[in-house]
Parts: structure tokens; C-alpha cells; sequence
């Protein structure tokens, strides 16, 4: 396996946890465990932003420029 499809499968699993810490999140029924939860989710979704900017980093995860237009309807559609 290269590093690409590594850090790939790393980055994919880290987004799978950061849904489940999320829901875990959403469904806790004390304030302790709700806790626990959002500061596992923010570890994890920062550990997903490394992952992110260092695939970036090499060229392994390309990203388009949003064209104005674009951003300018997206804007109107939401009221912003």
C-alpha cells in the first residue's frame, strides 16, 4: 500500500469516528458525557484538519476554487 492510499484510509476512518462521537454527542443524557464527547470530537476533528492539510500538502487531495457567482447565489439562497 503507498502512503496515499494510508493516509486516505486514516483520513476516511477519522471522519467515520467524528460521526459517531457526533451522534454520541447529540444523544448523551448528561451534561458529563455530553462533555466527554464534544472533547473527543474535537480532538478527533483536529487530528482530521492535520491529516487534511498535510494530504493537501502533498497533492493527494485536491480541492476547487468556489467561483464567485457561486458563492454569491449560495449567499442570496441562505440569506446571508
Amino acid at each position: 500500500m503507498e502512503d496515499k492510499d494510508l493516509m486516505e484510509n486514516h483520513l476516511l476512518l477519522v471522519k467515520g469516528i467524528c460521526d459517531l462521537y457526533l451522534h454520541g454527542m447529540i444523544e448523551s443524557t448528561s451534561q458529563d458525557v455530553h462533555t466527554q464527547f464534544q472533547n473527543a470530537l474535537n480532538e478527533e476533528l483536529n487530528i482530521q484538519n492535520k491529516l487534511y492539510n498535510l494530504m493537501k500538502d502533498r497533492g493527494w487531495y485536491k480541492t476547487d476554487e468556489a467561483e464567485s457567482n457561486k458563492i454569491a447565489m449560495a449567499k442570496a439562497k441562505f440569506g446571508n
